[in-house]
């Protein structure tokens, strides 16, 4: 019985007590690493600032908040209901600030969530960058099948070249696999082994795994070539390392100008049974509820191959049109832009609130795998600077 109650730690939060279990106490860099895991902050846009805008990762997390942005309010609702980390998809901070004195809603924010010990996190355009992120729920949510990038990212792959005893092959070769090289598409284990014969001499300083020193050496190899994303040079090549039985590993990295489909911007995909423009459309505003869609004038034909973008995706248009979709869905159009489907497309804007609002979803989805039991509460509270009338 003793035992058991020095294992719980009580936290006084907002006048309320909460009990911890000890031995299940989650800090916030734990809830971090996890979204960071499925899409790192290396790949967000240059412009962004995801990642942790305030608050220390060390703090052990008693709840988180999902939102979709970050304001006085939701931080009010974190307090409420004895939260201290928000996660949210829109950064409260953009660019740098220079004083905090509360002029605007960006600073009261701030200040708030820090007086009372909360921390906030953003999780945004590297979000929207993976495969699997806020463009697949809203595919998810659309039912699309056969989904790829829209625009696809470039300068991103790397190719990896070593050279391997053949005793060791596999046992590297496995381990640069875990640390996720060799993914071209709906494939993995992607590499080219080529047999050959390496040759090398050990000075008197050495230690090496096979031949003698001071003599030359020709050892049976295997060239080993794998692609694999610059985001994860650094833990490949600690696998590499750590895996080789060469006191010394020879290895080139070469930089790629191929397209990764894993990672870009949009989506596009087929729904299951074409449909009339009126009536999808009338399906848009239900399943993301739409008051209005503001859109271009029908092209009288049928919807079958669906483009998006969560958030603005105006700059999109181009590669909706040349992958031959139907429909362009986004939100944050410009008057002027809407000329720019040219009677070739039919752009949707459903709005960037309203395309991106299931995010929350994903952050759920996400992190309820790795934290089943956890305290992962959706804010009640509707973000969406924008009414309708």
């Amino acid at each position: 019985m003793i035992k058991s109650l020095l294992k719980l730690i009580i936290f006084p939060i907002s006048n309320n007590l909460f009990v911890i279990n000890s031995d299940k106490m989650i800090k916030i860099k734990d809830i971090i690493n996890e979204l960071e895991q499925f899409a790192p902050l290396s790949v967000q846009e240059d412009y962004d600032n995801a990642g942790l805008i305030i608050g220390n990762k060390e703090e052990i997390c008693n709840a988180a908040l999902l939102t979709i942005d970050t304001t006085e309010e939701i931080v009010d609702e974190a307090i409420n209901k004895g939260i201290n980390l928000i996660i949210s998809h829109h950064p409260i901070i953009f660019s740098g600030l220079k004083k905090i004195t509360g002029k605007n809603y960006i600073e009261k924010t701030i200040i708030k969530a820090i007086k009372h010990d909360i921390a906030i996190y953003a999780a945004h355009t590297n979000f929207d960058s993976v495969i699997s992120g806020v463009n697949a729920k809203i595919s998810e949510k659309l039912k699309l099948t056969s989904c790829k990038v829209l625009q696809p990212e470039k300068n991103i792959l790397k190719k990896l070249v070593t050279f391997i005893p053949n005793s060791h092959v596999e046992i590297v070769r496995q381990s640069v696999f875990n640390a996720g090289a060799g993914h071209i598409g709906n494939y993995d284990s992607c590499s080219y082994n080529l047999i050959g014969k390496g040759s090398f001499r050990a000075s008197d300083k050495a230690n090496p795994f096979v031949g003698e020193i001071g003599k030359i050496h020709f050892e049976e190899e295997t060239r080993f070539e794998t692609i694999f994303p610059k985001y994860l040079q650094s833990s490949i090549i600690k696998a590499l390392i750590e895996n080789h039985p060469y006191e010394e590993v020879a290895y080139d990295i070469y930089p790629l100008d191929n397209e990764f489909n894993q990672l870009g911007m949009g989506m596009i995909g087929e729904l299951l049974t074409e449909t009339d423009e009126e009536q999808f459309l009338s399906q848009l505003k239900e399943i993301f509820q739409v008051p209005v869609i503001r859109h271009t004038q029908f092209l009288n034909k049928k919807i079958k191959k669906v483009a998006l973008c969560g958030g603005a995706g105006s700059t999109l248009l181009k590669d909706a049109i040349r992958n031959g979709a139907d429909i362009f869905i986004s939100g944050d159009f410009k008057y002027h832009q809407f000329f720019d489907a040219e009677k070739k497309i039919l752009i949707a804007d459903i709005g960037h609130f309203e395309s991106e609002q299931y995010t929350k979803e994903l952050f759920y989805d996400i992190l309820t795998k790795k934290f089943p039991n956890f305290a992962f509460h959706f804010s009640e509270i509707n973000t969406n600077p924008i009414s309708y009338f």
